[in-house]
């Protein structure tokens, strides 16, 4: 149930006035989302600037709550610091697109002080202090800081607010002024950008902020912004009927993710990342990240979080796909692939699949397929489930998606490398029930294998194995055990090619050295001349080895 704004005495700022600037800025992103989207040119025209503020504001309210709900009888009630850092958390952890990313490094820059003991300051001079530091935060996390962007908006408002508080004015004083030199400040914002001027409107994100901080001054004194807090060109334009139609020059892909990982590895990680492609921003602090870029390779952008230290929440969004609904137009066809590790979540989303991750020991649950399926926005859909455990949650997300209206297909992929298989053969724009049956022919060819590693003493269908062994499964079945993961491999492959094959395809774990596939390759290549193999990385959460032979 959402929180319902309370009325707030003037000028205190405590943890309650922090919830009420909560839902304010969720209900002002609610009402706001679709006129901001309408206006999102830069530095995508995907039309999404606006749900992805809304979404990040959500998240934030969320965490929030959360805080406040653990507050009991009997206890102390949430702090000012408490309320701030939960609130800059939620933002961080459910941080959407570009625009939500760096609204969560604002949010951080406030709780950064906020979140400190204020000593002898009074409320608005310590306001104006953290709108200073949050926008200083938000421009550190921008690799290449463009002016008439939000980050332009956030510094005039911090300005504004800086001058209030030091005419001793009160934290209600301080919001305001932020409030109207955020408004000021996205006016000009056609001026400095040139593709808001041709487009004829002000930047998308920077309206995200004057509704935050018109939030944050309803919070601290009651009174309600107008309805149309800015004026002239600062009004929303129509977007054209066709946005898009120019297409899109820059990367084609969005890559988002948390992370877990030290601050000297993610200094290495934006210079990495800032080589791949374009609009990279890293947020957070304290061991959680959240990443968000723009690239062509979205496989290197994952790998490159994997050397860093843990990706988790991995996004992998195509703008076309992005651009065709904001137009309101469903794509005929799409592939939804389970994959079992970071780096083929990023290899799926190379190849134009929305891929669900599965971690070792947890099988995703039909929701989170369908919900999968509905972001593939198409009329038809491909599900390639991975493994024999999940082929009736795949059944029952398909069913689902069936009372939709959408035509879904289940290909009965037993591994990974089958479904990699059935990648490379899916044509879209061939007819459904042709690409269903060469795909699932393609996977039906492909033979698999995982190495593992036995936790204990057991008896297989190979004889009795002791913790610690490497056991080779071939379509499921222990088929050898052995004492090294190379010697195993090689037994396993040899096994797998003595029936034929023409491609072997290796997918290394996380552990995995390199001289492992380069091993593996020698080896198929000396004793089958006319077999190719390819290796791929499978990142965190895969098997030690995966092998498709087909």
């Amino acid at each position: 149930m959402p929180h319902e704004p309370q009325p707030q005495p003037r000028d205190e700022l405590d943890a309650g006035a922090v919830r009420t600037w909560s839902s304010l800025a969720v209900a002002a992103l609610g009402r706001a989302r679709e006129d901001i989207d309408a206006i999102n040119v830069y530095p995508v025209a995907d039309a999404d600037t606006g749900t992805n503020l809304y979404l990040t504001a959500e998240s934030a309210d969320r965490a929030l709550d959360e805080a406040f709900g653990k507050v009991t009888e009997g206890t102390p009630q949430t702090s000012l610091a408490q309320a701030v850092r939960a609130y800059a958390h939620g933002a961080l952890i459910g941080a959407r697109g570009n625009s939500g990313t760096i609204l969560a490094q604002l949010l951080r820059g406030v709780a950064d002080v906020l979140g400190d003991e204020p000593g002898a300051r009074g409320p608005g001079a310590v306001l104006a202090q953290a709108l200073t530091r949050a926008a200083e935060s938000a421009y550190a996390a921008v690799a290449h800081p463009v002016e008439g962007t939000m980050l332009t908006v956030a510094t005039a408002a911090a300005r504004a607010g800086e001058a209030a508080g030091a005419a001793a004015g009160t934290a209600a004083d301080v919001a305001r002024a932020a409030y109207d030199g955020a408004r000021v400040a996205l006016a000009e914002t056609p001026g400095q950008l040139a593709v808001l001027g041709r487009a004829g409107v002000v930047d998308a994100g920077g309206c995200g902020v004057v509704a935050v901080l018109g939030a944050l001054w309803q919070a601290l004194s009651g009174q309600e912004p107008a309805a149309e807090p800015v004026r002239g060109r600062a009004v929303p334009v129509p977007r054209p009927a066709e946005p898009c139609a120019s297409g899109q020059d820059g990367p084609a892909y969005e890559v988002i993710y948390l992370l877990e990982a030290p601050e000297p590895a993610v200094a290495d990680l934006r210079a990495r990342l800032d080589g791949l492609g374009d609009s990279l921003v890293v947020v957070g602090g304290d061991g959680l990240w959240n990443v968000h870029v723009h690239v062509d390779d979205p496989g290197a952008a994952v790998e490159a979080g994997v050397v860093a230290g843990r990706p988790y929440r991995i996004r992998i969004t195509h703008f076309g796909d992005e651009m065709r609904r904001a137009r309101g137009e469903r794509a005929q066809r799409a592939v939804v692939a389970v994959v079992p590790g970071e780096g083929l979540a990023g290899l799926c989303g190379e190849a134009g699949a929305t891929a669900v991750l599965a971690r070792p020991g947890e099988v995703p649950a039909a929701a989170e397929l369908l919900g999968a399926i509905r972001r593939a926005h198409a009329r038809e859909v491909v599900l390639l489930p991975g493994g024999a455990e999940l082929r009736a949650v795949a059944v029952a997300a398909a069913e689902q998606a069936r009372a939709d209206g959408v035509r879904v297909a289940v290909i009965p992929t037993r591994s990974a490398v089958q479904g990699l298989a059935a990648l490379a053969v899916h044509d879209p724009d061939g007819s459904f029930d042709e690409d269903v049956v060469a795909m699932t022919a393609a996977a039906g060819a492909t033979r698999y294998a995982e190495l593992a590693i036995a936790e204990r003493q057991s008896f297989t269908s190979a004889g009795i194995c002791q913790a610690g062994d490497v056991l080779g499964l071939i379509d499921g079945d222990v088929a050898v055990i052995g004492a090294s993961l190379a010697e195993t491999a090689e037994a396993v492959l040899e096994r797998m090619l003595g029936s034929g094959g023409e491609l072997v395809t290796l997918v290394l774990g996380p552990e995995v050295p390199d001289a492992l596939a380069e091993r593996l390759e020698a080896y198929v290549q000396h004793g089958h001349l006319a077999v190719d193999t390819v290796t791929y990385r499978g990142g965190r959460h895969s098997a030690p080895l995966l092998i498709g032979v087909e």
